[in-house]
């Protein structure tokens, strides 16, 4: 096992406070921040592996976008989950009350995938509503650089050999541009002058502000105003312009809207608000957003068909159903290519996992973020656990093994190195679609996210301090340079 010298120790704090001062923090509640912890060099891939996937990403862009448009299929695969989770039949009540509202819908999803070391890269999970850290994808690989500059003898010696150039990682530029660019969209129809606005809604008391406000110093920059406000502010602050337009209290009109909350129940809870009235409230300030003439993100219908049991269902289609989502045969069978198996939960699921290695698979609910996955030994007793009402709103996806780095890899917390002999990665990459067409250069590619942990930790959220943000460099031993 290698040691950390002095020189590396010396790199690692002022690797850290270089995301400090560069926006790659959380807040801390006594109004202070912490660097976000990462990886001191970056992850090698493959370059023809890393161009399939930006490949792929634009068509599951479109997938998605195409299902969350067809709202008999959406109703179809929601209804069961919607029977036995009070969360998604409150979101199939809204979709019911605003799927023809006459917004614009602005589709910003992160695909994330594995590499397994059997089966190649396959599709973890759809991110379609609060689909963030993409300004943090770009900070850590403008970290990787600077290290890289500053100093070369640790990162020589802490990366994978032989490394290969970095791969660009255009995330903040791109999804700024793409927001802009929709918000206009609207401001021009309007014509009524003045800079666009933008509506960031977002969790009160949010400690991931920084990658938030990267993005909002981005749009500054391109002549768009951000303006930040929770549901519960929202909330009796909006009103109808002339032909639809959305009016904010003390703003103005609003052009482009993006939810970076909203995707769990305790999202609509206010603590002046009591119980079911409470929720009832503020799911109707999103109901009220979504019937005016605004581009947004997400749509009530792009959240539900990023959810699991929307993956679900496209998992077990036939590549031949899958052309019925504006994809081409060709195009459609990539795509199953890449969709892991998941099976739904029934009354025979227990003698079937009986007979199974239950290392194999992961049991997962609806919910978003991290905590909502049961591995190993847990496994079973949950499943008895469940109730018959319950079974829709759960899945067994079949879990996936990537190889870790080769060699130990540092990550850095707390401006201090530390050592890991089994790190894995999770790429995700971010498209942009504004009412199914991209909106950005590459059919929509807006950058990527990579987030790497102990093979051993079950949960990888960087927020929820398991993972670190990595970024990606080619491995130059599949693609060696070629010589003059």
């Amino acid at each position: 096992m290698q040691t950390i010298q002095p020189n590396t120790v010396q790199a690692a704090g002022e690797a850290a406070e270089w995301g400090l001062a560069h926006g790659l923090a959380f807040k801390k509640s006594d109004g202070s921040a912490i660097h976000v912890p990462f990886s001191f060099t970056p992850s090698t891939i493959d370059l023809d592996h890393f161009e399939a996937l930006k490949k792929a990403a634009p068509l599951l862009a479109r997938l998605i976008h195409t299902v969350s448009e067809d709202h008999q299929f959406l109703h179809e695969a929601i209804s069961p989950v919607a029977q036995g989770d009070a969360f998604f039949s409150a979101l199939l009540v809204m979709h019911q009350q605003i799927k023809d509202a006459a917004r614009l819908p602005l589709l910003i999803m992160r695909s994330d995938f594995m590499d397994d070391i059997d089966h190649g890269p396959k599709l973890v999970e759809f991110n379609g509503i609060a689909a963030g850290m993409g300004p943090f994808g770009q900070r850590i690989h403008e970290l990787h650089q600077f290290i890289q500059s500053h100093y070369p003898e640790p990162y020589t010696t802490w990366s994978k050999p032989p490394y290969g150039p970095l791969i660009d990682n255009p995330s903040i530029e791109r999804l700024s541009q793409g927001l802009a660019e929709a918000a206009s969209t609207i401001k021009n129809e309007f014509k009524d002058g003045g800079s666009p606005v933008f509506l960031m809604v977002v969790q009160e008391d949010e400690d991931n502000i920084f990658d938030q406000h990267l993005l909002e110093y981005a749009l500054a920059e391109k002549g768009v105003r951000t303006v930040r406000k929770t549901f519960r502010e929202l909330n009796e602050s909006l009103a109808s312009g002339p032909g639809n337009r959305l009016l904010l209290q003390g703003v103005g009109p609003i052009d482009c809207v993006y939810l970076r909350t909203g995707y769990n129940y305790c999202d609509y809870v206010a603590k002046d608000l009591d119980g079911e009235r409470c929720c009832e409230t503020l799911m109707q300030t999103r109901i009220l957003l979504e019937d005016h003439r605004v581009a947004i993100n997400a749509t009530v219908s792009q959240q539900l068909a990023t959810s699991k049991r929307v993956q679900m269902t496209l998992s077990s289609m036939p590549a031949q159903e899958l052309t019925r989502f504006n994809l081409s045969l060709d195009e459609a069978i990539s795509i199953k290519s890449l969709l892991g198996d998941i099976r739904p939960i029934s009354a025979d699921t227990l003698e079937w996992f009986s007979k199974q290695d239950s290392a194999h698979w992961v049991l997962k609910n609806q919910g978003e973020g991290g905590g909502h996955c049961i591995f190993d030994h847990d496994i079973m007793p949950k499943l008895k656990q469940l109730s018959t009402g319950e079974y829709p709103a759960w899945a067994l996806m079949q879990r996936l093994n990537p190889a870790p780095r080769s060699g130990p890899a540092l990550i850095v917390r707390n401006s201090e190195p530390h050592l890991l002999d089994d790190l894995i990665s999770e790429i995700g990459l971010f498209t942009i679609l504004s009412n199914g067409k991209p909106a950005t250069l590459e059919q929509g590619y807006a950058g990527y996210l990579t987030r790497s942990k102990s093979s051993r930790a079950t949960e990888g959220g960087v927020h929820s301090g398991n993972g670190v943000l990595d970024s990606l460099m080619l491995n130059i031993a599949q693609h060696p340079p070629v010589t003059p």
